[in-house]
């Protein structure tokens, strides 16, 4: 959890209303937008930011999954937690997992809600919290979002990743500090996979489309906002080594996609948009911020979902 920068604005905007009050009348109206750009994402309850599979939250105390996301987001005022679940578990481990850290966090800080924003993994990481603990959850915002599957998941249900891929995923929460939890490729897999997110949509429906592909997923259910964004784009830089390895999941998927999740796969709730030029990286503005030229800014988006909370009350 990151809170800052309470201080510097107390001190501008004390600073500039001395200045005002021997100014034009004129200058008010400047004064206010102002300190509206410090509160742009004052969002009445705090966001918690969910990784996805492979996830953390900050590597070796350095590299954040979300690169930039938190303090452009608490720069303008609002609170951000960011809890670590398995790098690799099916939805069901890694939504318990959450539900416990936020319950803790929301005892320590005296939160009554929370907006939760999940990316790949995370969205159905958060659906899951929403399902079984709706009282606690605002809103759920899927970035790239596995909603209804993903065929790179369908090719790797024979189990073959299992051993390396807990090794793997076990080295990416050593590494982020959290070395007991466990690890389940396989799950992961089922989880992720077509026939195993359609199986977690009947027994968590909220915001899903009636038909795959669909928009007419439910903006509001049982009390809790739902959103969801994300990229059709696979090749996004050229000096990103990390599209390379996502040009070639690509081609295992026959639709537009993000290099790793068909962008049909991703509506929630209110589909702000899933043609972003972004692939399944740059959502969180990945690798190190090598994102395409003339895309959308990643972090923007983030700012602009927290102001658009921000103004439902949320």
């Amino acid at each position: 959890m990151r809170l800052f920068n309470k201080t510097r604005l107390a001190l501008v905007a004390g600073a500039l209303t001395a200045s005002v009050a021997f100014a034009q009348p004129v200058s008010a109206s400047w004064l206010e937008w102002l300190q509206n750009q410090f509160r742009y994402t004052q969002t009445n309850h705090p966001i918690v930011l969910v990784h996805g599979l492979s996830g953390f939250d900050e590597l070796f105390g350095l590299i954040e999954y979300f690169n930039g996301v938190p303090e452009a987001l608490t720069s303008g005022g609002a609170k951000v937690f960011i809890p670590q679940v398995s790098a690799s578990n099916s939805t069901e481990v890694r939504g318990e997992q959450l539900l416990a850290q936020i319950e803790d966090y929301m005892a320590a800080t005296g939160a009554r809600k929370v907006n939760i924003i999940g990316h790949s993994h995370g969205s159905p990481t958060a659906r899951y919290v929403a399902g079984v603990r709706p009282d606690l959850v605002a809103s759920v915002s899927s970035v790239g979002g596995v909603n209804w599957g993903t065929p790179v998941a369908d090719s790797a249900a024979d189990g073959q990743l299992d051993n390396l891929g807990d090794w793997f995923f076990g080295l990416v929460d050593f590494a982020s500090g959290n070395p007991n939890l466990p690890q389940d490729t396989n799950a992961a897999v089922a989880s992720l996979s077509t026939e195993g997110s359609i199986a977690f949509n009947q027994e968590f429906p909220d915001g899903i489309p009636s038909r795959y592909c669909g928009n007419n997923g439910a903006r509001q259910a049982n009390g809790i906002r739902y959103y969801s964004w994300g990229g059709n784009a696979v090749l996004t830089n050229v000096f990103d080594p990390s599209d390379l390895l996502l040009g070639l999941t690509a081609t295992i998927i026959d639709e537009p996609n993000d290099g790793l999740v068909p962008a049909c796969s991703m509506k929630l709730g209110e589909v702000i948009s899933v043609e972003y030029r972004h692939n399944h990286l740059d959502q969180v503005n990945q690798v190190l911020g090598l994102v395409a030229r003339n895309a959308a800014d990643p972090v923007a988006l983030y700012r602009q979902q927290a102001n658009r909370l921000k103004r439902a009350g949320l």
